[in-house]
């Protein structure tokens, strides 16, 4: 039986008291929101990882998504990243890989952490039928139930699935005449070349109810995938993406009617002005499924510094209610990432969550804390809670001076160091807090 299923039972299963205890909340208000979907654990049966809750009331989520090109194969990098986004804080790994033996990279990186580990079962259906057909668009149907099954039964705890492409949401976006940006998603490009060349509907579109029925026998999240997000502002919230993203707040409603825990993918990049109304409309439509917001990119004028422009996006799209963040980093549009590029892109994403949990949640102690140690001069403390340490102390040995009190900003015009005692009688009250 799936979360949902033994969650309307009125089960609290050892996932769900675990995604609770993680977030101090009640059991029982976890497990009813399993039961609605408005909660899922990404948690496959053959594989064992620290169950992760995504969904209404929990703080909001990071994936960092990894893997090869058909340019740069290189398992032991792929490991390294992996390993790194799980140090730095990352809540899921996605592996993308499109290059080299497929299968055994993933292997190679789920034995090597603990989190939930998602893909894109199109990326290795398109990418075998590549090379063993010679073209993507000669992919046999059942190539791609094959991957799909072959996956769950691998221990992916999560798959992005593009059930939304199909035969009207192909002709809205000819007859909004096409986009500034194109097709952005490798996994949709595919499906509408292969759609095209066969003059065949979309097989996961058609055949949703074998998709998610594959997915709840192992209990695989289905994240219902947005093959025609935006790879433009300026295409951001046109027709087509909302079309697909009414057959996906569809799919996930009869996903969950079926027992299969569901989630809706949200845009790649959007204007700030619109990232509300994307949010408020998928919530809606799906029932409040727990939505994954790629990025979002906020600007396309940023390249080598699309972290930031996506951290921006992040931030709010988390104060208006996005429950899960795929990360971004600084090699987006350039390349593919290095361990570097997705230790700056979790730690970035990180933030940005937090800022967003800021206003959703009402998530402050934290600030609260660290702004009394600032006060006080304690470094150690500082160093505790911020959200990457290393860096902070890296940052600040470089740059200290012979005085381990204060620091090289202000040295000793220090405003806290010299008005240190002053008002000691003043802050009982806010220390008690």
């Amino acid at each position: 039986m799936t979360q949902i299923e033994r969650a309307l039972r009125g089960e609290i299963t050892e996932e769900v008291r675990t995604a609770a205890a993680d977030e101090s909340l009640d059991e029982n208000l976890v497990m009813r929101r399993v039961a609605s979907g408005k909660i899922v654990i990404p948690s496959n049966k053959k594989r064992a990882v620290k169950p992760t809750g995504i969904g209404k009331g929990m703080k909001t989520k990071v994936n960092a998504s990894i893997g090869t090109s058909t340019e740069i194969i290189d398992p032991a990098m792929e490991i390294e990243k992996a390993q790194t986004a799980q140090q730095y804080g990352a809540d899921t790994i996605m592996d993308l890989s499109v290059g080299g033996n497929i299968p055994e990279i993933r292997r190679a990186v789920m034995d090597s952490i603990t989190l939930p580990l998602g893909t894109v079962p199109l990326y290795e259906a398109f990418a075998v039928a590549a090379l063993r057909y010679g073209s993507i668009t000669k992919m046999p149907e059942e190539l791609l139930w094959d991957v799909i099954e072959r996956q769950c039964e691998e221990g992916v705890s999560f798959m992005a699935i593009h059930c939304g492409i199909n035969r009207l949401t192909l002709e809205v976006l000819k007859k909004q005449h096409y986009r500034y940006g194109g097709l952005v998603s490798k996994g949709g490009a595919c499906m509408v070349a292969w759609m095209e060349f066969n003059d065949k509907e979309n097989p996961l579109y058609a055949n949703f109810d074998r998709v998610a029925g594959i997915l709840k026998r192992h209990d695989v999240v289905l994240s219902l995938g947005n093959g025609f997000r935006a790879g433009a502002i300026h295409d951001a919230t046109d027709r087509v993406a909302i079309q697909e993203l009414i057959i996906n707040c569809e799919f996930a409603e009869t996903g969950r009617t079926m027992g299969c825990q569901t989630m809706v993918e949200g845009p790649g990049h959007i204007p700030i002005n619109e990232i509300e109304a994307n949010i408020v409309l998928a919530k809606k439509m799906s029932g409040e499924a727990p939505f994954y917001m790629l990025g979002p990119v906020t600007t396309d004028i940023a390249p080598g510094y699309d972290h930031i422009t996506a951290a921006v996006g992040a931030a709010l799209s988390a104060s208006y209610g996005v429950d899960f963040l795929c990360y971004v980093t600084p090699a987006e549009h350039l390349g593919l990432p290095f361990t570097e590029d997705v230790r700056e892109g979790v730690i970035a994403a990180k933030i940005a969550a937090h800022i967003g949990d800021m206003v959703k949640l009402s998530d402050t102690d934290r600030d609260k804390q660290i702004s009394k140690a600032r006060r006080d001069m304690d470094w150690a403390a500082q160093f505790k809670l911020a959200i990457d340490p290393e860096r902070a102390v890296e940052i600040r040995n470089k740059r200290n001076s012979t005085d381990e009190h204060s620091c090289t900003m202000c040295g000793k015009f220090c405003a806290n160091d010299m008005l240190q005692g002053m008002f000691e009688k003043h802050t009982k009250a806010t220390d008690k807090e």
